[in-house]
């Protein structure tokens, strides 16, 4: 992936089998990629690809002896060309993923760009960084949120 133009980046990208990439490798091509590059990637037909596969994972990724006793809905705002939402709801120590807004109450709501979120889920931007930086907002139980990378294991570049 080192050419740098966004129509290959995006050619590479869409033959790419998510399905196939491990947390991992995600967490390294998000890593490689620019702002820019993140945003042209999340402005293609790729963003519902990718959104979904980042959710789908979630399950895997969370870790229910971190969770403990939790009950809480987390609501999740990815701004882009469209609003896209998911919600993330932790209880009994599963975890279960649903695309859109639901009519529950949300315990907190993290509201994002598509490039932060990549770099947030990918392990590649400091949530702390991010906040203070009004690039992360949220809404609700802001301990809550903070402590939201202690449950799913976050992957590293």
């Amino acid at each position: 992936m080192a050419d740098n133009s966004s129509g290959n980046l995006t050619d590479e990208l869409t033959a790419l089998d998510f399905a196939a990439v491990s947390p991992q490798e995600f967490a390294r091509i998000v890593k490689g990629l620019s702002a820019k590059q993140l945003g042209e990637v999340m402005h293609s037909e790729l963003r519902a690809r990718v959104l979904g596969e980042v959710f789908g994972r979630m399950k895997q990724q969370f870790r229910p002896e971190a969770a403990g006793p939790l009950k809480a809905l987390i609501r999740w705002k990815i701004t882009g060309d469209t609003d896209t939402v998911y919600e993330t709801a932790i209880a009994d120590g599963a975890c279960t993923i649903s695309e859109g807004r639901s009519d529950a109450e949300p315990r907190t709501t993290l509201v994002m760009a598509d490039a932060e979120f990549l770099k947030l889920v990918s392990g590649n931007g400091n949530p702390v960084t991010m906040f203070m930086m009004r690039k992360l907002k949220v809404a609700g139980d802001v301990g809550l949120a903070s402590g939201l990378t202690r449950y799913f294991d976050i992957p590293k570049a």
